[in-house]
């Protein structure tokens, strides 16, 4: 089991307690920039002192995992395109790495937004690991929705859960995804559409 979590703005010691009630020993961490002003104890050096400390590893995938891109092919406009960052080797090789490591450890990829449907980690990643993995969203304490029912959910989100008889389930789920991927897609400012990271 694949598990995401986001750590909105949690206090720490809350946020640890939920990945030990799901027995998480990895945080694989797919922030493009793995800081926030407003939340500091999830800076990364502070975040990988606090779960080093309980014994849960920490690795930063954001270069390979992260929706903010250093490629300007991933841009169409000044916006992140998912489709073209799913294209590139470093994404791939990023979710290889998540493939290979939750083979011997519980891992959850971690990003900055509560609900799982408002990031990339659902949007983008995890719609390039169904089927090899099988993932859950960690929530709240005792809440944990698994990948299936999100994407039921992503699919009412956008009214596409009663289409007619001639739509496979894939091909309705296939648009909710890329409808939810521009909704929530990274607006860059010049200077990153040409490949130079502003963050």
């Amino acid at each position: 089991m694949l598990y995401t979590i986001g750590h909105s703005n949690r206090a720490i010691d809350e946020f640890i307690e939920l990945l030990k009630e799901y027995r998480v020993d990895a945080i694989a961490d797919v922030r493009s920039s793995p800081f926030s002003g407003m939340n500091p104890q999830y800076n990364r050096e502070e975040l990988k002192r606090s779960l080093s400390s309980h014994g849960i590893a920490y690795v930063f995938l954001g270069k390979e995992l992260g929706a903010r891109r250093e490629e300007p092919s991933c841009y169409v406009d000044g916006v992140a395109r998912y489709e073209k960052i799913a294209e590139t080797e470093a994404f791939r090789a990023g979710l290889d790495r998540i493939r290979s490591g939750v083979k011997s450890r519980r891992i959850a990829m971690m990003c900055a937004e509560k609900d799982p449907l408002t990031c990339h980690r659902t949007i983008l990643i995890c719609r390039h690991l169904r089927g090899d993995v099988s993932m859950a969203h960690i929530v709240e304490p005792g809440a944990l929705e698994l990948h299936d029912d999100a994407e039921e959910r992503l699919m009412r989100l956008f009214g596409l859960n009663n289409r007619n008889l001639f739509e496979s389930r894939e091909e309705v789920l296939a648009e909710a995804y890329e409808k939810q991927g521009e909704k929530i897609a990274y607006r860059s400012t010049v200077s990153a559409a040409r490949g130079e990271s502003d963050e």
